[in-house]
């Protein structure tokens, strides 16, 4: 189990600096977890009960709209933080739905457990900001793609930055992500190829 830590080290070492002692800290409160295809990790009408991070494999993140339908608000691999942040954090019931879109190695921890570490380690709550600020600029981002650029150009750069998640996430999240009908992706598809 320590690839699950080293990939979570070297990922908070790209944003801070993380000392051994916080790396103890990190080893006592963060549990490894083997998550199997299509589980659903945190369910909607819930408080969402862990922090997560993703050492390997796909999750996504998604509501359902007013008639139903699902939306998938957020794709990622591993190495990454991923969580219902504003729930977790505040303790709120979520509308968000987390499920591992293939086999998911993890490691997670409890929201009494994230203070617990907080008080104990010298950096999590610095590298915790930085990783919050990193997520916030990624939603913004997201959230101007969607209002200006077209279809093809979202899909094309989510090619360019994130070529695994093309690889290895079914279409019809990916088509969700991009705000667009499978069917249209698709024809994108095609057209770039």
């Amino acid at each position: 189990m320590d690839h699950y830590f080293d990939a979570m080290f070297d990922y908070i070492n790209q944003i801070w600096a993380i000392p051994d002692g916080d790396k103890d800290v990190c080893r006592l409160f963060f549990k490894p977890i083997l998550v199997k295809k299509d589980t659903i990790l945190e369910s909607e009408g819930k408080i969402p009960l862990y922090h997560n991070f993703i050492v390997s494999g796909y999750m996504r993140n998604f509501h359902r709209d007013e008639k139903g339908n699902e939306v998938t608000v957020d794709l990622n691999n591993g190495p990454r933080f991923f969580t219902s942040y504003f729930h977790f954090m505040n303790r709120s019931v979520s509308n968000e739905n987390l499920q591992c879109l293939s086999d998911c190695e993890i490691l997670r921890i409890s929201r009494d457990d994230v203070d617990r570490s907080a008080e104990m380690g010298e950096t999590q709550k610095d590298y915790t900001i930085k990783i919050l600020q990193q997520i916030m600029e990624q939603e913004k981002e997201r959230i101007q793609d969607m209002g200006n650029l077209t279809a093809e150009q979202r899909y094309l750069k989510l090619m360019r930055n994130q070529p695994n998640i093309i690889r290895n996430v079914p279409l019809k999240y990916i088509a969700s992500f991009l705000g667009i009908k499978p069917e249209s992706l698709s024809r994108i598809r095609k057209e770039i190829t």
